[in-house]
Formats: structure tokens, sequence, C-alpha cells
């Protein structure tokens, strides 16, 4: 007789990866993740942990940064041609047309004087670029002694060191490495901006506002008490400060926390008065997530060092940029030291370039015309969770809509209800939020919302 061999066990997906890998903010052994089986347009097709199948929106953009959706058509042709020509080349001494092109295309579209580009792997890669570009331009211009950074109370600026050290020392996830992180000022955080349809609706049109330290400007008593306390700080410790970095007008992973954008004139101001530069974080905000195209745009206010990525690509390989202007530029040609001291290896990446410049193809101004439009149809349908006795303050801005509990959020539990009405979110803190992709049409919107006032009440109450 034939010896016949045991029959293998199959096992899931999930099975596999449980204790294997390790996922991002997640114990090792952790709630086990859903099983992506497929994507397309604004949907993924999920397998729980349990075997089953949910076909969803998605929710989240894959955190913040497939705006075009999945296979897009264009985006998948754009990486389908330059893997005909050439995948990658070190970017050392070399040069290719993906990345040339894109740098073209950022200049043309960035606020104000920003006319040099430098390219980094990930958004947190690009603030620690913008870090040692601000540093490198003060010694140049003789203050080698300005090397701390002040940033916002609430910020979160990325996972890596020196970005570590921009995030909020005390609420922040990065409170547990303070013998890692340099010792930065951190400014108090501004006060909340109030939203209506998804537009700022105070200080709105902020080009024309006074200054909000101005006891006559129409703004409120907080938001100049928040402005006299900034430049008090900023004062006090200017001689040993590079730059002030922001995400301007929504902080992001530190809380989705909307602030006037007269706060932005402020800080402006202030750098521009103590010779700091003043650093846009745009690695959330950029390419219409606010319903601008860049979030310093509700204030009009242009940085001299930028951060974008994210949504760069469309969320098809990781890329970011760093944009300066040329009068940064100009004094660290003329020092001592030419060089911006950086250089990963993937710099450019030819196929992120090629699906990045694609991606700012599609963003023309009739689909930004949609984040509008997303954002009107989030209002509407996030507005029954204000009757939630769990719920303490429903915000949108852009294609950013937030609902704030007074509780902790039951991530697990929230998500798994959401999953149940069709929709995937990645609930964290004490927040249910949503960043859904630009495509998403009117009734896509809709479920959306109706997903997350459903699962907050089911859970939460």
């Amino acid at each position: 007789m034939r010896d016949v061999a045991p029959a293998r066990t199959v096992r899931s997906l999930t099975d596999r990866d449980r204790g294997l890998v390790w996922h991002p903010y997640a114990p090792l052994r952790g709630p086990d993740p859903y099983a992506v089986l497929a994507a397309g347009g604004v949907r993924l097709t999920l397998e729980s942990p349990r075997g089953e199948r949910h076909e969803v929106i998605d929710a989240m953009s894959s955190w913040w940064c497939a705006i075009h959706g999945y296979r897009h058509p264009v985006l998948d042709a754009a990486v389908r041609g330059q893997v005909d020509r050439f995948s990658h080349v070190m970017f050392g001494g070399l040069t290719h047309e993906p990345a040339v092109a894109l740098a073209e295309r950022l200049v043309e579209r960035a606020p104000g004087p920003l006319g040099h580009v430098f390219f980094a792997d990930s958004g947190s890669v690009s603030v620690e670029v913008a870090m040692k570009l601000a540093v490198q331009y003060q010694a140049a211009a003789g203050a080698p002694q300005r090397q701390r950074f002040a940033a916002l109370r609430g910020a979160y600026h990325g996972d890596t060191t020196g970005a570590m050290s921009l995030c909020d020392p005390v609420d922040g996830m990065h409170s547990l490495f303070p013998g890692l992180v340099a010792d930065q000022l951190f400014l108090p955080r501004p006060p909340a901006a109030a939203t209506a349809g998804g537009t700022l609706a105070d200080l709105g049109n902020p080009t024309d506002a006074a200054d909000p330290a101005d006891p006559a400007d129409p703004g409120s008593a907080e938001l100049r008490r928040w402005a006299a306390e900034a430049e008090e700080l900023i004062a006090r410790h200017a001689d040993t400060l590079a730059a002030i970095v922001v995400e301007p007008v929504l902080q992001g992973a530190g809380g989705m926390h909307v602030y006037p954008p007269a706060c932005l004139i402020a800080l402006r101001r202030l750098a521009d008065e103590h010779g700091l530069l003043l650093i846009a974080d745009e690695i959330a905000t950029a390419f219409g997530r606010t319903g601008r195209w860049f979030g310093g745009d509700w204030a009009g206010v242009a940085p001299d060092v930028m951060c974008v990525g994210k949504a760069l690509t469309g969320g098809y390989m990781t890329l970011a940029a760093v944009l300066c202007s040329g009068r940064v530029a100009e004094a660290i040609t003329a020092s001592p030291q030419p060089a911006l001291l950086h250089g990963p290896t993937f710099m450019a990446n030819p196929l992120a370039c090629a699906v990045a410049g694609a991606s700012l193809d599609l963003l023309d101004e009739a689909l930004l015309d949609r984040v509008g439009t997303i954002g009107r149809g989030l209002s509407h349908a996030l507005q029954p969770a204000r009757e939630l006795g769990s719920v303490a303050d429903v915000r949108v801005l852009g294609a950013v809509g937030v609902v704030q509990l007074r509780e902790p959020v039951d991530v697990v539990a929230v998500t798994r209800a959401a999953l149940a009405r069709g929709v995937w979110v990645r609930p964290f803190r004490d927040l249910v939020y949503t960043m859904p992709p630009y495509v998403c049409e009117p009734g896509e919107v809709e479920a959306i919302g109706a997903a997350i006032v459903g699962a907050v009440a089911e859970v939460h109450g």
C-alpha cells in the first residue's frame, strides 16, 4: 500500500498574519486585521477574521491618500508605462523626466515663491528634510545656534525621530520617548474654528482679516489670547529657534482639530519678525482635502518651506516632496555647505513620480469642486450624530468629517458595526471620522455618514 500524505490545512490570511506581522499602532497579538481580497473604485472587498466577506465603501481613502479610489485607469496606465521604461534609478548624479515634470507641476501649483523641490520617501521623512533645511538655512544666515523648532500643541508631524519631537509632548503618540527626541518649544493649541457646510464659518475670507492680536479685530477674545501667548513664547525663545512648523487649519492625527486661518497669519508675521522660517506640513491637507488646493490657501499665507505627501501619488506609491523658497535655497547655496544633507536611496523613484504626475492631471477644478459637494453631503449625513448622548462634537471641513465622542472609541466594535452597514472606517482616540475619496458619489457619501452615525449609536449610544 502506498502512504497517503496528510491533507494540508488551509489557513486563512488572518491566521497566517497573526503574531507574525506587526501592524501600525497595535500590539503584535492585537485585534485580528481584515484581509483585503480586492479593491476597485471606492470599494474594498474584505474578509473578516471570522471568514465573513464584506464589500464596503472605503471611507478612509487608505489613510487619506487614495483620493481617486482604486484601480483608476489613468493611474494604472501611468505606472505600467513607466515600468516599460525603467522602474528605478538612483537620483545621485542622475535625473529623469518623471521627476523633473513632477517638480515643475508642484512649483506651478504651490503658493508663493516655492520654486525648489526635494523629493523624499514619505511624509515623515519630508518633515525631517524640512527640519534639516531650516537648520542649514539658519547656519548660512549666521545663526548656527538656532536649532530648535516651535510647534503647536495638538500637532502630529510623523513617526520618525525628528518629526516625533514636533508632536504634542503630552497627548501625542510619542510621549513614551522623551529621552530620544529633541526638546522643542510648544505654542498653545489654537482655538477651534466654526465650520458650516464643510467650509470655515469664521474668518472664512482671512486674506482681509486683521491681525488677530489687534484688539480691534473682529475675532474672538480666545483667539486674541492665543495670539498674545504665542507671540510672547516666540519672542522669549527666538534666538534658539530655526522655524515654526504647523499643519495649516487642520491638525490631523493629533485630533482632527480645525482652527481659524487667522492663526496662520499670526504665525507668518511672527516668523518674519524674528527671522524664522515658516514650515507648512501639508501632508494631510494638500491637494484639496480641506476644500482648497492647500490648507494655507484659507489664510492666503505662503510658507518658506512646504511638505506634501499622502495624496501626492493618489495612494499608489510612497512619495513626498519638500518645496522651499528661492531665499532659503540661495542662502544655503551660497554657504560653505551648499548641499542639502539628505539623500534617500529611493529618492524621486520614477514609478512614484510618474503616477504622481498623472494624479495631478486628474486634480482639475471640477474634481476639486466635488470636495465641496462631499463636504455639504457629510454635513447633512452626520448631522443626526449631534443628537446622540455619546457625541461631544461634529465638524466637517472639505472632505473631512469628524464625530468626536465624550469617551475613547471602542475601535473594534465601531469598526464591526460600520462594516455591517457597508462602510470601512478606522477610528482612533475619541474620534470616528471619514476622509473619503474625491470620486465618491452623493449616495456613497450619504451611506458613509449613515454608517458612522449608526455605528456610534449602536456602540456608544
